[in-house]
């Protein structure tokens, strides 16, 4: 089987299998971080898979340089053989096509992304400037407002904003649980997660593994600054913050202690979830190790089997394919 038949397998079989092995048992809300790590290598994967089905397309047709050995030259043919396609020239020019366009949306898309973000975030600042009051014993900048609301602005300029609102409904402790929130969504670069994640959901909105893998993404993160905050201040106390502000709406290129997730975390605040244990922990570790590796072996398989020929000399493969 060609490196490009076991690529699109792999690909196939991760893009309906993933999303639902990864969901199932709930257990990345008990170990956010790594769902979120799991979440993403298996889009990442996913995305490296279907760029190397198209490298593994133009291999075959590779010129390869008339100045090597004349020993080399049966090694050559096994390495060809092995990577061969029915289509020939045709199906390396549709690998070829195949491998820029995916890699080329992708980086336009998540590129699109973090420009979209930090456009909304630099406009977000400047009115902040003009209506906002810095509040140097809170680490924030205090906005009037009646809705309560706490979110903030990553980046290089990061900024926490609350609302008079929240200030009002939000005793002492309640108010450092949510500063504590979203200043672990500073301190991790969230939105660079984020970033990621939207572009390839954007890039590719039909493939499910993505849009999953975002949705997921957003839920994770808010999961995983509720466990970091929970370090400093009470759960029950971050809970009932998180009660208060749930209907806030959070600006597009901000992260917020609010929103749509806001009752599944109140539930696990209250009714902490068990932690996944050694065992199972270095079992996902493992399995978020392989997503990333399979690909390469993928690829590799051909060229494995054309070194265990009998006419292809130990040490001779790597220096085969070089470029005339």
């Amino acid at each position: 089987m060609s490196a490009a038949l076991i690529l699109f397998a792999y690909a196939g079989l991760l893009a309906f299998a993933a999303p639902g092995l990864l969901s199932r048992g709930g257990w990345t809300a008990r170990a956010p971080r790594l769902g979120i790590i799991a979440w993403q290598m298996a889009a990442f994967s996913l995305l490296v898979s279907a760029a190397l089905i198209g490298f593994a397309l133009v291999v075959p047709t590779v010129q390869v340089s008339a100045d090597l050995a004349n020993l080399f030259r049966a090694c050559v043919m096994a390495l060809r053989d092995q990577y061969a396609t029915p289509g020939g020239a045709a199906a390396a020019a549709v690998g070829a096509v195949l491998a820029l366009a995916v890699l080329a949306r992708a980086a336009w898309c998540v590129t699109v992304s973090l420009a979209g973000a930090l456009h909304g975030r630099a406009r977000h600042r400047d009115v902040l400037t003009l209506v906002g009051v810095p509040a140097a014993h809170l680490g924030a900048v205090v906005v009037d407002s009646d809705e309560p609301a706490v979110h903030c602005l990553p980046g290089r300029r990061r900024r926490i904003v609350v609302t008079t609102g929240a200030l009002r409904l939000l005793d002492d402790r309640q108010l450092a649980a949510a500063l504590a929130h979203e200043r672990a969504h500073l301190d991790q670069r969230h939105d660079l997660v984020l970033a990621w994640s939207g572009g390839l959901a954007r890039a590719f909105p039909r493939v499910r593994l993505f849009t999953r893998a975002h949705a997921e993404t957003v839920r994770l993160v808010e999961l995983l600054a509720d466990d970091v905050a929970a370090r400093s201040a009470d759960r029950l106390t971050l809970a009932e913050a998180l009660l208060t502000l749930a209907g806030s709406r959070t600006p597009a290129a901000a992260l917020g202690a609010g929103g749509s997730t806001a009752a599944e975390r109140v539930r696990r605040l209250i009714t902490p979830y068990p932690p996944l244990g050694h065992l199972r922990t270095a079992l996902t570790s493992t399995g978020v190790a392989a997503l990333l590796a399979l690909p390469l072996l993928g690829l590799a398989t051909p060229m494995a089997a054309a070194a265990h020929l009998h006419y292809c000399p130990p040490g001779t493969v790597a220096a085969a394919p070089t470029a005339r």
